[in-house]
C-alpha cells in the first residue's frame, strides 16, 4: 500500500507516509484514531486510503493550501496565510495541497485558521471527520513494447495520453495527471490492457520520422490526442485545422502550441471546480478575445479553437518558465526515454549543438592555479576538448538535459538509468541518511559548515554519517551497501576515481550503488558522477573541469542549504551558480528533478528584495517545481500585503511592501533572500538583516 498511517504520542496524533516518495504528514489531534477504512466513494476526489477520527481538532506544523469544497466537490472557498474560515452544518471537504494530497470530510460546523507556518482545524463538537488521502506520486501503468519501426512507434506513442485522468483544464493540475506508461523496445508492437488508447477526437499529423515524433509526444499527451504519419504536418480537430510548420520550425512551433495550450488551460481552470485568484489572470484578463466562464465548459476542440485567436507574444512574458528541455538523438533507443520526459511535460529537441566557446580545463588553467598557490581539487587531466558541445537552444527551461553523445555545457548530462531507478522504490525509512566524507585534511572547513546546513530542521529527520580518511574498500562499501539518501564527497577525483588515502575509487567497477541523489564537490569528477548514475543513484553534481578549492567550499554550502530547504537539482544549482563562486564547471548528472527533502509547505523558492524609497521595499518571489508540486502547480507567498498566488516555476513582479510587513514575514519563513543582489541565508527570528 502507497499510503499507510500511524498512530503518534507526540505529539498525539497520526502520521501519514508515503512510501513511493518518502513523504510524510504530521496531523496533531487530541481525539482517538481508527484505522477502519470508509468507501472511497464518499469523496469527490480520487484518493487512495482512507481513515476516520473522533476530534475536535485537526493540527498541521506546515503550511499548506487550503480550499473548501462542497458536498458536490465544487468550491466554495480557498485560504491563505493569516486567514480564517468558517465550516457549515453540512457536509463540506476540507482539502490540503501539501506533500502528500488530504482532503478532510468533516459534517459538523467549525473553523479553519491558518497562520504564517500551521494550520488547525476546529469543529464546535466532537465528530467523525474522515480523512482521504493521495499519494502525488503515480507509478507508469504496464509497458508498451514496440519495434523499432516508424509507424509502431507512432501508435506506441499514442498510447502514453492514457495516464491523463481528465481532457478538462484541470488536467494543467500535477496530481490529474499521471506517469505515462514504460516503452521498451521489442520485436513487435504489444500494448498492455491497462494501457487505453486515446478516445478523444484531436489528432496530430506528423512527419514519418524520428525526430518528429519525439518532438510531439509532449504535446500529444497533454491533449490527449492520436499521432499519424503524414507529409503535411497539421493539429486536427472536429473544430478546426491548424497547419504545424516542416523542417527546422517544427519543434519550435510545437513548443510553442504546448505552452501556448497548457497557460490558457491554467488560467480557463480558475472558473472550474478550484476557484481562486491568479496572478496570471489579473495580468492578462483584458488582453484575451474569449469569456473564462463561458470557455471553461467548452469541449477540448472549441477551447484550443479560442486559444489559438491569441497572438503568442500577447501570452509569452506571462507563461511559467519551463521547468526541463530535453535534447534527444533521433534514433529508436531514444523511444524509451520518452516517459519520463512527457510526465514533466518537458519540451523535446533534438540534439542540435555549437561549439563551447571556452574549455576552462585546459592545461594553461592548471598551470595558473599552481602558480598562484591556489588549492585546486585536482591535478589531472579532464575531458578532450572535442568531447565539449553546447545545445543550440540553453534558454528556455529551468533545465535543459542532454541525452546525447558529449560532455554538455550549459545542459545537463542526463542518463535513461537514473529516470528508471526512481521507479525501483526502497523501503520506508524514518529519516534522511546522509553520508558525508572529507577526504582531505586541509578541506575540513567545508565540512565544518556542511554540518550546521544539513538536517537544522526541526520538523525534518537528519542522520549525518561523518567520515574522514576513507580507504577505497571501505567507500565502496559504503556507497554499495549503505542506502544513503545523499552522499556528499569532499576531496580530489580524476576520470579514473575518487581519491582515497590508499588510492582511486572508480565507480565503474562497482556493479551497483546504493545511493539516491550526491554532489561530488572535487575537479573532475564528471565520468564518477555518471557511473553513480548508471548503477543506482539519481541524479547528482559533478564538475568537468578544475575548481579553486575556496570557491568550492562556497558551492557546497550553498548547494546544502539550498538541497536542505527542498529544493530540486537544477533550482538548486541555478541558484547556487548565480550566487556564489560556483562556475559552469558544475554540472548536473542523471535527473535535475531529483531532490532530497520536502520543502515547508508549497513550493521551494527565493525571495528577492530591493531597497525602495521611504523605507518601503520591492519583493517579489521565484518559484521552483518539484516532484509533486510539478509544473501547472500554484504558489503564493503568505505576505498579506501583496497578492501573488501564481503558476510555478515562475518570477512574480514587485511589489512595494512596508518594513514592519517585511521584516514580521521573515520572522517566520526560511527562504532564502536576495537583498540588492547579494544571497542571505534566513534561518527564523534575528537571523537576517534587511539593512
Amino acid at each position: 500500500m502507497t499510503i499507510s498511517f500511524a498512530e503518534t504520542a507526540a505529539p498525539t496524533g497520526l502520521e501519514v507516509y508515503d512510501s513511493i516518495e518518502q513523504r510524510r504528514l504530521q496531523i496533531e489531534t487530541p481525539g482517538s484514531v481508527s484505522f477502519d477504512t470508509s468507501e472511497p466513494a464518499q469523496f469527490c476526489f480520487p484518493v487512495d486510503r482512507t481513515c476516520r477520527l473522533e476530534t475536535d481538532e485537526l493540527g498541521f506544523n506546515q503550511l499548506y493550501s487550503v480550499t473548501v469544497h462542497d458536498a458536490a466537490g465544487q468550491t466554495e472557498a480557498s485560504f491563505d496565510a493569516s486567514e480564517t474560515g468558517r465550516l457549515e452544518d453540512r457536509t463540506q471537504f476540507v482539502g490540503l495541497s501539501g506533500p502528500i494530497k488530504l482532503y478532510c470530510r468533516i459534517d459538523a460546523p467549525g473553523t479553519i485558521d491558518i497562520g504564517l507556518t500551521s494550520i488547525t482545524i476546529t469543529t464546535d463538537r466532537e465528530t467523525t471527520i474522515e480523512l482521504g488521502v493521495r499519494s502525488l506520486h503515480d507509478q507508469p501503468r504496464g509497458t508498451i513494447t514496440t519495434p523499432p519501426d516508424i509507424d509502431a512507434m507512432i501508435d506506441a506513442v499514442s498510447a502514453l495520453p492514457s495516464a491523463l485522468k481528465t481532457t478538462s483544464p484541470e488536467r494543467t493540475w500535477p496530481t490529474l495527471r499521471g506517469h505515462p506508461p514504460l516503452i521498451e523496445l521489442g520485436d513487435r508492437l504489444e500494448i498492455p490492457d491497462t494501457v487505453g488508447r486515446p478516445d478523444g477526437d484531436i489528432t496530430i499529423t506528423v512527419p514519418r520520422s524520428y525526430a518528429s515524433l519525439y518532438q510531439v509526444a509532449p504535446l500529444a499527451f497533454f491533449l490527449g490526442a492520436t499521432i499519424q504519419p503524414g507529409d503535411e504536418p497539421a493539429l486536427e480537430t472536429p473544430a478546426f485545422t491548424h497547419p504545424i510548420s516542416a523542417g527546422h520550425a517544427f519543434e519550435d512551433e510545437v513548443a510553442n502550441l504546448l505552452k501556448r495550450f497548457f497557460f490558457l488551460d491554467c488560467i480557463v481552470r480558475t472558473e472550474g471546480v478550484f476557484q481562486y485568484d491568479l496572478l496570471e489572470r489579473s495580468m492578462l484578463e483584458d488582453d484575451l478575445p474569449f469569456d473564462f466562464a463561458a470557455t471553461y465548459d467548452c469541449s477540448l476542440a472549441e477551447r484550443l479553437e479560442q486559444y489559438l485567436a491569441v497572438p503568442f507574444d500577447v501570452l509569452e512574458p506571462h507563461i511559467p518558465r519551463w521547468p526541463l528541455t530535453a535534447h534527444v538523438p533521433s534514433e529508436p533507443d531514444s523511444a524509451t526515454l520518452l516517459p519520463f520526459i512527457v510526465n514533466e511535460l518537458g519540451i523535446v529537441r533534438d540534439t542540435a549543438s555549437q561549439p563551447p566557446e571556452s574549455i576552462p580545463n585546459t592545461d594553461a588553467t592548471s598551470s595558473q592555479l599552481v602558480r598562484s598557490a591556489t588549492t585546486a581539487r585536482s591535478s589531472s587531466p579532464g575531458p578532450a576538448e572535442s568531447e565539449f558541445i553546447v545545445p543550440a537552444v540553453t534558454d528556455e527551461s529551468v533545465e535543459h538535459a542532454w541525452f546525447g553523445d558529449g560532455v554538455p555545457q550549459q545542459a545537463s548530462k542526463a542518463t535513461l538509468e537514473a529516470y528508471q531507478h526512481q521507479l525501483q522504490h526502497r523501503e520506508p525509512v524514518e529519516s534522511i541518511e546522509l553520508l558525508l566524507v572529507c577526504n582531505d585534511a586541509r578541506m575540513i572547513d567545508e565540512h565544518d559548515l556542511l554540518d550546521g546546513s544539513y538536517g537544522n530542521r526541526s520538523d525534518l529527520p537528519f542522520e549525518i554519517d561523518s567520515k574522514f580518511g576513507v580507504d577505497a574498500d571501505q567507500l565502496a562499501t559504503l556507497l554499495t551497501d549503505g542506502s544513503y539518501d545523499f552522499f556528499h564527497f569532499i576531496g580530489h577525483a580524476t576520470e579514473d576515481g575518487l581519491r582515497c588515502p590508499d588510492g582511486d575509487l572508480d565507480i565503474r567497477t562497482l556493479e551497483s550503488v546504493d545511493v539516491g541523489v550526491f554532489f561530488l564537490n572535487a575537479c573532475r569528477s564528471y565520468e564518477q558522477g555518471l557511473a553513480l548514475t548508471r548503477r543506482g543513484a539519481f541524479g547528482g553534481v559533478s564538475t568537468y573541469a578544475d575548481v579553486i578549492n575556496e570557491h568550492a567550499v562556497t558551492a557546497g554550502e550553498t548547494m546544502a542549504r539550498l538541497l536542505n530547504r527542498g529544493f530540486p537539482l537544477r533550482g538548486a544549482l541555478e541558484i547556487a551558480r548565480e550566487n556564489s563562486m560556483l562556475g559552469n564547471q558544475y554540472l548536473i548528472v542523471g535527473d535535475g528533478s531529483a531532490d532530497i527533502a520536502q520543502s515547508d509547505g508549497g513550493t521551494p523558492g527565493i525571495i528577492e528584495l530591493k531597497h525602495g524609497a521611504d523605507d518601503a521595499f520591492e519583493f517579489a518571489t521565484r518559484s521552483y517545481s518539484t516532484k509533486e508540486f510539478k509544473l501547472g502547480s500554484a504558489t503564493a507567498s503568505t505576505l498579506e500585503s501583496v497578492e501573488d498566488r501564481h503558476l510555478t516555476p515562475s518570477s512574480t513582479p514587485f511589489f512595494e511592501v512596508d518594513r514592519t510587513a517585511l521584516e514580521e514575514y521573515l520572522t517566520w519563513v526560511e527562504l532564502p533572500v536576495l537583498v540588492d543582489g547579494t544571497l542571505h541565508w534566513n534561518e527564523g527570528i534575528g537571523s537576517i538583516s534587511i539593512d
